[in-house]
């Protein structure tokens, strides 16, 4: 069983096979029943361990867009609180016959251990400071739509590098997919290996900010410092912080974004995030149709080992994929799936043929 863990273990091709694919799932978002039967029968457990409200959510609206069925696993309800270790709840869950587990948790690394300790597919939803890839992934489709390819784009990451897993998922995303990153912020909150990363360090962003084409501001995450590692949220502000005087002095198709929650007036003041260059709502919406993608890749039918090369799906192959599944009401278009030539016995399915029959 295929799992999604990090971003270090995809490869270019890997990623720009799952954006294009959650581009045809955007489309699905469109219609007025966004919803298509290609993961009936399966059942998604979201095992969240930290509170989330954007990551949870999406992944919830995805599964249920896909058909399948979704068990949210409430820590604070659940045997945790009791002292049942974190293998034994993942094993309980397992038991039940659970297709996949999207997981957030506070340690770095625990997704990998939850893999020993099931069969089914694992997706890291965030894991301490480590990685968020499905954030990386809808980071890169939101820039791609805006500007087309992230190749050669130049990328400022301002603020808590050291303890974001955001930044770690998106620097690998957006290096591996051609573009140039520089991580801006005190140097408290740089990583003490950052030479070894693939970025420059800029310790303010004055010095960048008419050049950028993607301005890329992180939360100041105090619940995962300890210690004060900057005098005063006021000063970060006045350094660091993107004022409606820098958001002026960045290029006109640049585009501001964030992972959300925003402190506003910290990271963005008030006037930038109802700047047009803001894509924090796109990358939201964005949310949902790559993780649709993500849950449609690694337990749909075409899913793929993370280790290995993608087939090359296409869109036809996609309906294809499910054109067998059970007829759903009586929509005749479920009559029309697929079509196929005698004098070639090539199969010719439509996406739209396929999304038209829809799940109930």
């Amino acid at each position: 069983m295929s799992n999604l863990l990090d971003i270090e273990g995809l490869e270019r091709r890997e990623l720009e096979h799952y954006l294009e694919l959650a581009e045809s799932f955007a489309e699905v978002q469109t219609r007025s029943i966004p919803k298509v039967p290609v993961l009936r029968g399966k059942t998604v457990v979201l095992a969240f361990f930290e509170d989330s409200t954007r990551t949870r959510m999406s992944f919830d609206l995805a599964a249920r867009r896909l058909s399948a069925d979704v068990v949210n696993f409430a820590v604070s309800s659940s045997s945790t609180t009791k002292g049942e270790s974190l293998r034994d709840t993942v094993e309980t869950i397992s038991a039940m016959g659970v297709d996949g587990i999207v997981v957030r948790h506070s340690s770095s690394g625990a997704p990998q251990r939850i893999t020993e300790w099931t069969d089914a597919a694992v997706i890291n939803a965030g894991d301490g400071w480590h990685q968020h890839p499905t954030q990386a992934l809808l980071d890169c489709y939101t820039i791609r739509r805006r500007l087309g390819s992230l190749e050669g784009k130049q990328i400022a990451i301002c603020g808590d590098i050291k303890h974001s897993r955001v930044a770690r998922s998106n620097i690998a995303a957006f290096t591996k997919l051609g573009a140039e990153v520089t991580v801006v912020g005190p140097r408290t909150l740089m990583p003490a290996d950052l030479a070894a990363w693939p970025v420059r360090y800029s310790p303010g962003i004055d010095e960048i900010i008419g050049d950028l084409d993607v301005a890329y501001m992180l939360r100041i995450q105090q619940e995962r410092q300890g210690a004060p590692l900057f005098p005063s949220v006021r000063e970060y502000r006045s350094l660091y912080g993107l004022t409606r005087a820098r958001a002026e002095r960045l290029p006109a198709r640049a585009l501001i974004m964030h992972p959300g929650p925003v402190n506003r007036g910290v990271e963005l003041d008030p006037e930038v995030m109802d700047d047009e260059r803001t894509v924090v709502l796109d990358q939201v919406t964005a949310g949902v149709s790559v993780r649709m993608a993500v849950l449609y890749r690694l337990l749909g039918p075409g899913q793929f080992d993370e280790t290995s090369k993608p087939p090359e799906t296409s869109l036809a192959e996609l309906a294809a994929s499910t054109a067998s599944s059970e007829p759903v009401g009586e929509s005749p278009a479920a009559e029309n799936v697929t079509s196929t030539d005698s004098a070639s016995g090539e199969v010719a399915t439509s996406f739209d043929a396929l999304t038209s029959e829809v799940a109930v």
